[in-house]
């Protein structure tokens, strides 16, 4: 970690992504010429006692795997925070956006084994992402159901929910679940997966009664959302693991 120095070693070039707690920039390495991503803090951190005990930096600095992005430095200067990663050209939503026809299964293979590998390596050392998604931009699309009825208890299984929900969009090109609000990201799970009951998911009923919310009254689509998708060998399997009896389990896909 460094005190300050900042704009002395790095050039920022372009803003590509604007979160909610920061910005994300592409930067060079003035002094090796490296290019960089580099996420700027929106909050103001006045002391290094602040920024060691960030959630972010402590599970960051423990993370060293060939599929997980990492994390070069911390700065702060002028009580500015900026992490600096390592940069990639690239992410999945501006892979998918626009294209013309379907990826090669074997490409789809490849990508999410790089990520399951990185999330094996995550979970085993009991982190979770608890936020994936194709870009950086923030979306309740690959949120799972006890994150979005406010559950303060979850577990990784929720990165297993996004990753089955990025799987499917990578087959078809288009999301699973699209929900124009969280309501609505309710009623779309449900019209694919079935709405929950006392045998598939108590505690789902229970999280709903809590915030005074009643799920929709629909039926198990998995079979027909997923009826293009069953030509890929490597889905297969899966389906008939899960597939026909898979209701409304947070981990289901």
């Amino acid at each position: 970690m460094n005190l300050n120095h900042f704009h002395a070693k790095y050039n920022l070039i372009k803003e590509v992504g604007d979160g909610t707690f920061g910005n994300v920039w592409r930067a060079v390495n003035k002094l090796t010429g490296e290019v960089v991503a580099i996420k700027k803090m929106k909050k103001k951190y006045y002391s290094w006692e602040e920024c060691i005990n960030l959630r972010e930096v402590k599970s960051l600095s423990r993370m060293n795997h060939p599929n997980i992005v990492k994390l070069k430095e911390v700065i702060r200067e002028n009580d500015i925070l900026y992490f600096v990663f390592e940069y990639m050209e690239c992410n999945l939503y501006q892979l998918m956006k626009d294209r013309p026809k379907l990826f090669a299964e074997s490409d789809i293979r490849n990508w999410c084994f790089q990520v399951f590998q990185g999330l094996c390596y995550m979970h085993q050392r009991g982190y979770f992402h608890r936020d994936l998604k194709p870009e950086y931009v923030s979306t309740r699309w690959y949120r799972a159901p006890e994150v979005l009825l406010r559950s303060y208890v979850y577990t990784s299984k929720v990165d297993m929910w996004a990753m089955g929900a990025i799987l499917a969009e990578l087959l078809s090109l288009r999301p699973l679940f699209p929900g124009a609000s969280e309501a609505d990201e309710i009623y779309k799970i449900c019209s694919v997966i079935g709405s929950p009951t006392e045998e598939t998911w108590l505690k789902g009923l229970n999280l709903a009664s809590v915030i005074n919310y009643q799920f929709p009254q629909e039926h198990n689509g998995l079979e027909n959302c997923l009826a293009d998708f069953l030509q890929a060998d490597f889905l297969i399997p899966l389906y008939a693991s899960f597939g026909r009896t898979c209701q409304f389990q947070p981990v289901c896909l």
